[in-house]
């Protein structure tokens, strides 16, 4: 199928289009030829609708029935054009989409086109209005559909621009309160302009002040799909992939892969608010000569503490991941002091940990923290026990009985990020 050549133009007159492109483009913070889309579009629904009150009593148009047209921006002259590509057909039952042969040459006004043209080519043609009113309705519906088009190409623009920091820090600046979300500016650093981000209440910390103008440091969970009102990204204080993004920026020996972490078990909001925000990180590495938790650390606490500080104090256990479980266990459990581990269960990966009195309380937490978070940290059920008063036949029958229980325990404690990679969030 050939497409034969499209009549000269004639074009709808729109003062000052020049200059009005490159003010929205300025304001909005979208290239010049995001705004002409924009506007391409708003114009075409303007001739639509034009279109349609053309013809109220005499047919229906589909959602789809103006698919074949299009408009043209003409900047030197400031001025527009609607066009329509059309097929060739021996008789016409939809005048939008088809013409005659006959009808093609008289408009083309060509000697050949007989030669030239043929039924089943298409053809484009200029179907821009001759009357004069045409232009004052178009610029009316081009400004009520202008806006939500800016919108939706701004929409476009972000989520191009920021799926790619899914997953990374950014820094965010609080503007203003919705419900119980609190709205921030955020950028890529990467030169992009500053876009609007929401942080749930159930993301944020319960240690932040969000007065409005402050700065903090926000995990990019989601960049949001669709037209839905509201900012698109979706930004978290709480998730543990903060405290890796947070660690990775301190810390150069992650950076340059001499030390790895492992595993990350966080809880940014406990149940009770007698209990604090705290974080459990287990690290590696492959070095003989590197310590992995010395470096996360640093010198007298100077690289943790810059981690510390940007939780608003939140407490957080650095412990050396270990390929045994015992001592991984142990290392979970820090800073309690531990005599045994025994893996009463491997297949359900249940351990009794053995303590001695005074270590109790401190190996299970204020609350029970502290041994959840080894739980989830380390993906094993893990029973505190007095070393004391610990009976290992009666402790053997109670496991017995747990055993119908295995896959629970296993999908309920899980670490919250593992061998680099995020287990999966509730968005």
């Amino acid at each position: 199928m050939s497409k034969a050549k499209q009549q000269p133009k004639s074009n709808v007159s729109l003062p000052q289009l020049r200059s009005m492109i490159e003010e929205i483009s300025k304001d909005r913070n979208l290239p010049s030829s995001a705004v002409q889309t924009a506007l391409r579009e708003a114009l075409l629904k303007g001739y639509e609708r034009y279109r349609r009150s053309q013809h109220l009593d005499q047919m229906q148009f589909d959602e789809d029935h103006f698919d074949n047209f299009d408009v043209f921006l003409n900047l030197e002259e400031e001025a527009f054009q609607v066009v329509a590509t059309k097929t060739i057909v021996e008789e016409v039952t939809d005048e939008d989409r088809e013409i005659s042969l006959s009808e093609v040459k008289n408009i083309l006004q060509q000697e050949d086109a007989e030669d030239s043209t043929q039924i089943g080519d298409s053809v484009v043609l200029d179907v821009t209005p001759d009357r004069e009113d045409f232009g004052r309705m178009a610029a009316i519906q081009a400004k009520q559909v202008l806006a939500q088009k800016l919108r939706d190409q701004q929409r476009k623009i972000i989520q191009e621009e920021f799926e790619q920091f899914e997953g990374t820090a950014l820094m965010g600046k609080v503007l203003r309160f919705e419900r119980q979300s609190v709205i921030l500016s955020v950028n890529s650093s990467f030169g992009q302009p500053d876009v609007e981000a929401e942080l749930p209440q159930k993301e944020q910390l319960p240690n932040d002040n969000y007065r409005i103008g402050r700065t903090f440091k926000v995990f990019l969970k989601k960049v949001r799909e669709g037209s839905q009102r509201g900012p698109q990204l979706l930004v978290s204080r709480g998730a543990a992939g903060l405290v890796v993004e947070l660690f990775a920026n301190e810390v150069p020996e992650i950076e340059e892969e001499l030390v790895r972490i492992v595993a990350v078990a966080r809880e940014a909001s406990p149940p009770s608010r007698n209990v604090g925000p705290r974080t459990k990180i287990a690290v590696d590495t492959l070095e003989g000569d590197v310590d992995p938790v010395g470096a996360c650390i640093g010198s007298r606490g100077s690289r943790i503490q810059v981690v510390v500080n940007e939780l608003q104090g939140e407490k957080i256990d650095v412990i050396r991941w270990s390929p045994d479980p015992s001592t991984y266990i142990s290392n979970a459990l820090s800073p309690a002091r531990i005599d045994e581990v025994r893996l009463v269960n491997p297949e359900g990966r249940q351990a009794h940990v053995l303590v001695p009195e005074d270590q109790l309380s401190l190996a299970i937490g204020k609350e029970g923290q502290n041994v959840r978070l080894a739980a989830r940290l380390t993906g094993w059920k893990i029973d505190i026990k007095d070393a004391k008063k610990y009976d290992p036949v009666a402790a053997m029958a109670e496991v017995e009985s747990q055993r119908q229980a295995e896959s629970e325990y296993q999908s309920r404690y899980q670490p919250d990020y593992q061998d680099a990679g995020y287990a999966d969030d509730n968005y």
